[in-house]
């Protein structure tokens, strides 16, 4: 009796779904009958009602393409928030803000303290001074400081270890004051004629002027700025006088 009352009910409701079955098929041919009809007595109409249909379902895909948009913007937000925070963390660890962790820069020294460089020195005879013991590194003989009163433009003479003589002027200038062609021109009237030079060098804490450079290239004087001379000094640069090789 349980078989058959279960079968009874399984009958039932098969014939019940072919019964919505047909009728849906009856409903959605009389649709189409009707549009067709209706479009066949006024298209605009129709025409109309399908654009509206189409605008709706349009829309309410784009809506959904939107929420998913704003899904995935939402996850990349927390994301980038994780990362945010795993940042920091490392940031904070004392490896990190004590500056011993892996590849830790150097640790720069006190703030406001420069390095100590050699020039400008304090003055004017300490300038000449110095620039004598850098001719003294570099492997010149004969090193004599002769400024003062009455030197007629050398401060500085030496004897290169090619064995050319080379008299030097020095100008300790402040960095706005630069050396002027007038200066050139009183050091080469008397570089060569008076104190026998084989080359001639201004060296100065400043800079020169395009005609003092000028001046100096026709008469063969070698002018050495700022510059040049921190190169000098730092070893990153020959000696004035290796960059001039010596006449055949």
């Amino acid at each position: 009796m349980g078989r058959q009352r279960e079968r009874r009910f399984s009958l039932r409701v098969t014939a019940a779904f072919f019964v919505l079955l047909a009728l849906l098929m009856v409903l959605a041919a009389t649709v189409v009958r009707a549009a067709a009809r209706a479009f066949d007595q006024r298209p605009v109409w129709v025409l109309a009602l399908a654009g509206v249909g189409a605008a709706v379902l349009l829309r309410r895909v784009r809506r959904r393409r939107r929420l998913s948009a704003a899904r995935l913007a939402r996850h990349a937000t927390e994301t980038l928030e994780q990362a945010a925070r795993t940042a920091v963390a490392a940031l904070d660890a004392p490896g990190a803000r004590e500056g011993t962790g892996p590849g830790a820069a150097e640790e720069p020294g006190p703030a406001g303290v420069e390095e100590e460089e050699p020039y400008p020195a304090e003055g004017a005879v300490e300038f000449e001074a110095e620039i004598a013991a850098l001719c003294q590194r570099d492997g010149c003989s004969d090193v004599d400081v002769v400024g003062g009163a009455g030197d007629l433009g050398a401060d500085v003479v030496a004897r290169a270890p090619d064995g050319r003589r080379l008299v030097i002027q020095c100008k300790w200038y402040g960095e706005e004051n630069k050396v002027g062609s007038q200066d050139l021109q009183r050091f080469g009237g008397t570089c060569f004629a008076v104190h026998g030079a084989d080359l001639a060098l201004v060296v100065t804490t400043s800079g020169f002027t395009l005609p003092a450079v000028e001046y100096a290239e026709q008469c063969g004087i070698v002018c050495v700025d700022e510059e040049a001379l921190r190169a000098w000094a730092a070893g990153t640069a020959p000696s004035p006088w290796q960059e001039v090789p010596a006449a055949g």
